[in-house]
């Protein structure tokens, strides 16, 4: 897609000067990113998203749950083998060019063991969720995609709360590769070795725990 967009600029005489432009305005944009830095508190939960600075509205108790229960999930299992790090939705993630604060993401021990105590802005993670909601899934589904996409982190997961079902997707050849869709069954991480949970795990109390259960044994 890049070559494709670097070939139609350079069909243009004036190219430089559309370049120009270009970098003039991404300069621009790099100044409201400091800024953006500098004005953010941890009470905030608000993105940098090309250029502009996206606010995000209370969640409702479906999106909460689902990520409360796959948090937990990842965390006993990647804390219990020693596999990294996970964080969830405050944990800024600095791509290129936006910001994201992920609902989960996964840092394998590469990533992981470079962060200090106080670090807060992160790279890309290697395993992002993001749960779905009505001011969030256009995002979710397109720029975050591609973004994540880009940067290549490995696995991304869409959890749609409200039908109680997840879509995974595995990073092939730099494109993301729909794995399932699905609200019943099993779901395996390709991140994550031997991480396997029942996809109901995500939604029902009672097979989130006994899905602990599992883990710890």
């Amino acid at each position: 897609m890049h070559q494709q967009l670097v070939e139609q600029i350079l069909e243009y005489p004036d190219a430089y000067l559309i370049m120009q432009e270009i970098q003039a305005a991404l300069n621009e944009e790099r100044k409201k990113r400091e800024t953006f830095y500098n004005d953010i508190t941890e009470q905030d939960k608000v993105e940098f998203i090309n250029g502009e600075i996206v606010m995000h509205s209370p969640v409702r108790k479906s999106h909460n749950e689902a990520t409360k229960y796959l948090c937990e999930l990842f965390d006993l299992y990647v804390r219990r083998h020693k596999l990294g790090f996970v964080g969830v939705e405050k944990i800024m993630t600095a791509l290129t060019r936006n910001d994201y604060e992920p609902d989960i993401c996964f840092f394998g021990r590469a990533k992981a063991d470079t962060f200090t105590a106080k670090q807060t802005l992160f790279p890309a993670p290697d395993l992002v969720i993001e749960v779905l909601s009505d001011g969030t899934a256009k995002r979710d589904r397109g720029i975050k995609f591609d973004d994540y996409q880009a940067h290549d982190v490995a696995e991304y997961w869409l959890v749609d709360a409200d039908e109680q079902v997840i879509e995974q997707y595995h990073l092939v050849d730099g494109q993301y590769q729909l794995i399932l869709k699905a609200g019943e069954g099993t779901i395996r991480s390709f991140v994550l070795p031997d991480f396997a949970i029942p996809i109901r795990s995500a939604f029902d109390a009672d097979v989130n725990l006994q899905t602990m259960a599992t883990l710890l044994r």
